[in-house]
């Protein structure tokens, strides 16, 4: 489960955007997580609550996850499909010619704070 190295790395992060910042609590975490970026939400989630409530920073907050849709590229037609139904084939002009869009990603895109 990689997931927990993941939440560390996420909290090492906070932890110092807070501090550059002077933020004494955040009480949301927002997350792009890519559709094939290999991270399982649910395991995210829990080892998030496991972790962030030994952070006096962080206890309580929350982890919201937006998931991003895989899209793959076809370099033959320029046509983009959903990676996930299609695999590396584009459906359109059936070339392997392809390569990933988006879906891989995993960002934090926002911190909400209590003032």
């Amino acid at each position: 489960m990689h997931e927990l190295g993941i939440v560390f790395y996420i909290i090492k992060n906070v932890k110092q955007v807070a501090e550059e910042n002077h933020v004494d609590h955040v009480s949301n975490v927002v997350m792009d997580i890519g559709e094939v970026s290999t991270i399982i939400p649910s395991y995210l989630t829990d080892c998030w609550r496991w972790a962030a409530d030994k952070e006096t920073l962080l206890k309580g907050c929350k982890l919201t996850i937006n998931t991003i849709p895989a899209v793959t590229l076809c370099d033959d037609c320029h046509q983009e499909f959903e990676t996930v139904k299609h695999g590396k084939t584009c459906p359109h002009c059936h070339s392997e010619n392809t390569w990933l869009l988006r879906g891989n990603e995993v960002e934090i895109k926002e911190l909400q704070i209590e003032s």
